[in-house]
């Protein structure tokens, strides 16, 4: 585990807290880390061992709804690219890397459209594609085709189900991963069987809940229950994806299709892992981003 080294918040414009820690070196190259569905600004703090690299600055922001980020009901992908520009301002940062995992990949992406000059690299670690693109549903577990479908076509219902969810997972985070479970390959039941990786997904859980669902219920619809708002197409910035074969949350088709859609972008399938080898592995991943990117330490 690794404490943060700040842990604050700034004042949005519209008045807004939007809450973020940072780790690592406060002169290295920095890079925006961000959190998966739900999660916090602490998550990465909480992964056994020290998952940061030498000469990197990271940055956690809480999403809004999150951990100590005020909510912003009804938000789009596009009013979390505009949140991190302000963020980027205050720290000024000119030139600045993200890393999004999970849900926080949608996000990512995002900021990849809207920050083109301003972001050395993107990437991109077991994240959501759009719900209505063609055959991104493939390996997906039975249990997230039909969440994501609801979210998709009966956006009321998917709130609903959303904020008893979130409830659930505040109240009992132990128990939910537990259930959790039933939909896993079977090399993500190993790693939850690490208790460090356990230990951490609850303290994360319990974090990033304390105010309630809202941060869910906006997630499932910004990634989930609408068109994301911006044109893969035409982002330029460079991204890497990286997916698991074993994923049955968030699968590799879904990953093949962004790649397919992102022009110079690279996939990468990683063999025998799961939604949960981000997680285990963040360290690989940010020595990757530091190896390929163009962002200089401060």
């Amino acid at each position: 585990m690794t404490a943060p080294r700040l842990d604050t918040a700034i004042r949005l414009p519209d008045g807004r807290q939007l809450a973020f820690a940072e780790y690592g070196d406060p002169a290295g190259g920095p890079v925006m880390l961000f959190h998966g569905t739900p999660g916090s600004r602490l998550a990465w703090g909480l992964v056994p061992g020290n998952p940061f690299p030498p000469g990197m600055r990271i940055v956690a922001p809480d999403r809004p709804g999150y951990g100590r980020s005020d909510p912003k009901p009804g938000r789009s992908l596009l009013d979390w690219a505009e949140d991190i520009e302000i963020l980027a301002d205050h720290l000024q940062l000119e030139r600045f890397c993200i890393v999004g995992i999970s849900g926080g990949g949608p996000g990512a992406l995002a900021c990849a459209a809207a920050m083109p000059g301003r972001l050395s690299s993107v990437s991109v670690a077991v994240g959501a594609a759009p719900t209505d693109a063609p055959g991104v549903f493939e390996g997906m577990s039975a249990v997230n085709r039909f969440f994501l479908r609801l979210a998709w076509r009966a956006p009321p219902l998917s709130t609903l189900n959303t904020r008893f969810v979130g409830a659930v997972v505040r109240r009992y985070p132990a128990r939910y991963i537990d259930l959790m479970q039933r939909k896993l390959h079977a090399v993500d039941r190993d790693v939850l069987a690490q208790s460090g990786i356990r230990n951490m997904l609850i303290s994360d859980f319990t974090e990033a809940l304390r105010q309630g669902s809202q941060g869910m219920v906006d997630d499932i619809a910004a990634n989930h229950g609408r068109p994301w708002g911006f044109a893969l197409d035409r982002i330029k910035t460079p991204v890497v994806f990286w997916y698991a074969e074993q994923d049955r949350s968030l699968p590799p088709a879904m990953g093949r299709f962004l790649a397919g859609q992102v022009p110079g972008s690279e996939f990468r399938l990683v063999e025998d892992a799961g939604h949960l080898w981000p997680i285990a592995h963040l360290r690989e991943i940010l020595t990757e981003v530091v190896r390929t990117s163009d962002v200089a330490p401060q």
